[in-house]
């Protein structure tokens, strides 16, 4: 025999049955930009990926991703899956740039920037290690 489930309890007020208000039901967490952001990066097995906590250094953004594609398809591919994730989590980007080549692609999400490259182009412009250098100075001078 099933197990009878409980009503909820009546309380009495001014001579008046009241029922209880039922429990509130916990809606799950909504994901995080970075969750989000990362999960795509790794669905479309971009490579290399790097974040980067750049709060206090810059104003344009709090972090960036720097990831890379083995191919411009790969790349643009990459770049379009992350677009794609961030819209449905609720995150509007405010630019996406470079993907008609498709060697560099970046996507502008207000507190996030991701970079999105071929590994020649990102070792040739050489971000993290900028980014890096200026972190590292940051938190030696802390």
């Amino acid at each position: 025999m099933p197990a009878k489930q409980k009503t909820p309890t009546r309380k009495i007020r001014d001579g008046k049955k009241a029922v209880a208000p039922p429990k509130a039901v916990r809606t799950p967490k909504a994901p995080s930009l970075k969750t989000v952001i990362l999960a795509a990066l790794d669905d479309m097995k971009a490579l290399e990926v790097k974040f980067l906590d750049v709060r206090g250094l810059t104003d344009i953004a709090d972090f960036m991703v720097i990831a890379s594609g083995t191919s411009d398809r790969h790349v643009r591919s990459v770049a379009q899956r992350v677009v794609e994730k961030a819209k449905e989590a609720g995150f509007r980007p405010h630019g996406v740039e470079g993907q008609q080549d498709g060697d560099w692609v970046l996507i502008d999400l207000n507190e996030m920037i991701v970079h999105v490259m071929l590994p020649r182009v990102r070792e040739f412009y050489g971000l993290e290690k900028l980014w890096d250098m200026t972190v590292t100075k940051r938190a030696a001078r802390a």
